[in-house]
């Protein structure tokens, strides 16, 4: 997932300085600099945050009225966390049930990211209930965590084990986890909390229980601490990289 630069930092102070919302010839839109490019990081990324988006966080708390706005008219609308300090843009629903016309990218998780996201949930629910205020998970626990679920009759060990790795690649380009792929280490993304709301927690997880049968119930930790409150779009693949 891209993460705030300061490639752009000499164009977006020299725009800033015209005072104008027109930046180039012909341009008839109606929002400054800093709230387009905030936009674009919302339309672009699965979510921003305070932390990966420093610049357009602010942005967007100060103008969400008209960046919501902005989103409507494409049928999205906008999701924030304050607390948390993140924010997305999931499908609009309408009224009647009608279908709108979308351009959100919706494919299921698959098994093994299923698996690396509950791990991920479990592991930062434990992580501050334990006090620390960044959390922490090796690869390898990741890759161990997936293949303790492979089912007995299960024979290709190797493809199940590719899989799990492609699985933690997936999940760090959509930022969940923080670092690069080939990191042996990454630190895990609060966003984790609002983006899989208990709700579609256990539609995933009873969608897994199916896919695997009765060998193994799969179980989450501090499930009375979840907030039932919290809404998201898990499935939303749009923007990454």
């Amino acid at each position: 997932m891209s993460v705030d630069t300061d490639t752009d930092l000499d164009l977006g102070d020299e725009l800033l300085d015209e005072g104008s919302v027109s930046l180039f010839e012909g341009d008839e839109g109606g929002l400054e600099y800093a709230q387009r490019r905030a936009l674009v990081a919302l339309l672009k990324q699965r979510f921003i945050s305070a932390r990966t988006h420093p610049r357009d966080w602010p942005v967007l708390v100060e103008h969400e009225r008209v960046l919501r706005s902005r989103l409507n008219d494409l049928f999205l609308d906008l999701a924030m966390d304050r607390e948390r300090e993140v924010a997305w843009k999931r499908q609009a629903i309408s009224e009647t049930g009608a279908r709108f016309p979308t351009l959100l990218y919706d494919a299921a998780w698959s098994r093994e990211e299923t698996l690396v996201l509950v791990h991920l949930r479990d592991r930062l629910r434990a992580g501050q209930a334990g006090g620390d205020a960044r959390v922490f998970v090796d690869r390898e626990d990741i890759v161990d965590y997936v293949a303790s679920f492979r089912p007995p009759h299960a024979t290709d060990e190797a493809g199940d084990e590719k899989r799990a790795r492609n699985a933690v690649v997936s999940i760090v380009k959509s930022g969940l986890l923080i670092g690069a792929a080939a990191d042996d280490r990454y630190e895990i993304s609060e966003a984790v909390e609002p983006l899989l709301p208990l709700e579609l927690l256990q539609e995933l997880l009873e969608a897994l229980q199916r896919a695997n049968g009765t060998e193994r119930e799969i179980e989450v930790e501090d499930q009375d601490l979840f907030d039932e409150s919290s809404d998201g779009e898990p499935t939303d693949r749009a923007g990454e990289e």
